[in-house]
């Protein structure tokens, strides 16, 4: 999977010579927390809802509401906003956009394509579109841990017991892989059916440990 196939393409940015009250004003009309400060069609810049409230006078200073109202309606976003970018392109893997991201220690990328800002990708977009259909978050069903005990066929054995019982699989996956031959290997599969005594029955037979698992 790849940036393209989970970014939002319908970026709300904005000019870098936008203030910070406007700023502000849109991040809270779109309940967003970042903005990508676009120039000419180019990325120039990125403010997030962090940095503008470190540029923002606390409420203990001196000065007046009006110099305030004032200091934020005249300083714009391009003498606050981050200029090194952190980016990735839409034709980069979903896994290292993910391991940028988090090198990096930002929440959200923007994806720019020949300088141009094309879509951003967020923690949330990784999460939502791509932990959540692999782990099968918030689909109906049963998972099933199956201990497998250094076995290589322990993933063989299972789909073979679900597709006797005529058990339609949603997702599996390896939660511990092996680095050095004879270690175990466990899986959590995820079935399509609230009753799994008898699929659980089999597969202990088959001398594995069989934990259910909260959904």
């Amino acid at each position: 999977m790849f940036v393209k196939d989970v970014m939002t393409m319908n970026v709300v940015s904005i000019p870098s010579n936008t203030s910070i009250a406007d700023a502000k004003r849109i991040m809270e009309a779109h309940k967003i927390r970042r903005l990508p400060v676009v120039d000419r069609g180019r990325l120039a810049g990125i403010v997030t809802e962090r940095r503008l409230e470190q540029y923002t006078p606390s409420k203990s200073t001196s000065l007046s509401v009006w110099e305030i109202g004032y200091l934020l309606g005249n300083t714009p976003v391009k003498d606050i906003m981050e200029k090194n970018v952190v980016t990735v392109t839409p034709d980069m893997t979903v896994e290292e956009a993910l391991g940028v991201a988090q090198n990096q220690g930002v929440g959200a990328v923007p994806v720019v394509e020949n300088g141009r800002l094309v879509g951003i990708v967020t923690t949330n977009d990784f999460f939502y579109k791509i932990a959540n259909p692999v782990l099968g978050i918030g689909m109906p069903g049963t998972r099933v841990e199956v201990i497998g005990k250094g076995r290589d066929t322990v993933i063989e054995d299972v789909v073979s017991l679900a597709n006797k019982q005529g058990i339609r699989i949603i997702t599996i996956h390896v939660i511990s892989i092996a680095e050095e031959p004879g270690e175990k290997k466990d899986i959590v599969i995820h079935l399509d059916t609230e009753d799994t005594t008898a699929f659980v029955e089999e597969t202990k037979k088959k001398g594995y440990e069989v934990i259910v698992r909260m959904r």
